[in-house]
């Protein structure tokens, strides 16, 4: 269909003749059915789960502590200081909830600094702008010129989403709020704009996580709604009050830690979760 416009379909007339029958079977396809590119309508009933989620399941067994980045734009000093304060802190996965680009540092350098530390990452709203060329007119925005291959071929392959297991439930980490890498929860949000927030409610009605880990705000935020805990990793950008965070799904504790610059850590916030 171009342009978002419907094509009308063509009607053929009805043949007079009845259609033969065959007497060979009608062999099965070894082929899957593709699933359709166009989303689920929306229902004014309870989400159910309709289909199981497409999202990768690293297999590192429960995870008991976790390190996480949120969203870093750039920012390779302010990452290399929370991944070295990272190494210490006996953890069993450090991860990334996307917006890896679009910052004022050096992108190949933030990207080597992932590799090198096996940082797990997920695709945030500015990858997918970058690859597609969209929103290139943002400060400080990167295009495929900026990149070396190796680290082009890395932020623009992510998954959108990924699970996992942790000794206190199943973890979804992401941007947004699951597939809608836009959406998010801000601390400034009231009982109208949370009512009508349709990716966090999917969220909650599929039962499928106890945690979603995510950024996109940039904003700390720890929120429960209902069975499911919203964790928001926050940002390393500069400007919005750069930070890093440990999870401890043991002790049920989320702790912020400032990144103030200079290779500099200090412990900010501890906040109980359960």
């Amino acid at each position: 269909m171009g342009n978002g416009e419907w094509e009308k379909e063509k009607s053929y007339p009805h043949s007079p003749f009845p259609i033969p029958h065959s007497p060979f079977p009608i062999p099965h396809s070894p082929f899957p059915i593709p699933h359709s590119p166009f989303p689920i309508p929306h229902s004014p009933f309870p989400v159910v789960n309709i289909r199981v989620v497409t999202v990768e399941n690293i297999q590192t067994g429960r995870l008991r502590r976790i390190g996480v980045l949120g969203d870093i734009h750039c920012e390779d000093n302010l990452l290399d200081a929370a991944l070295r304060f990272f190494k210490d802190q006996q953890l069993d996965l450090i991860c990334s909830v996307g917006d890896i680009v679009d910052g004022p540092g050096d992108p190949n350098r933030a990207v080597e600094l992932l590799i090198e530390h096996n940082v797990v990452c997920v695709r945030g709203n500015h990858e997918r702008w970058m690859a597609k060329g969209e929103m290139r007119g943002l400060p400080n925005s990167n295009t495929y010129f900026d990149f070396k291959m190796s680290a082009w071929e890395f932020v623009t392959k992510l998954p959108l989403q990924r699970r996992f297991e942790t000794v206190a439930g199943t973890m979804l980490l992401c941007h947004g709020l699951g597939e809608d890498d836009m959406a998010g929860v801000w601390p400034f949000d009231n009982v109208l704009t949370l009512h009508s927030n349709y990716a966090l409610w999917k969220l909650v009605n599929l039962r499928e996580y106890d945690f979603v880990i995510n950024g996109h705000t940039h904003r700390r935020l720890i929120q429960r709604f209902d069975d499911l805990t919203i964790i928001n990793a926050g940002t390393l950008y500069r400007e919005h009050d750069p930070c890093c965070l440990i999870v401890d799904f043991e002790s049920c504790v989320a702790e912020y830690f400032n990144l103030p610059g200079e290779g500099r850590i200090v412990e900010a916030q501890k906040i109980p979760f359960r």
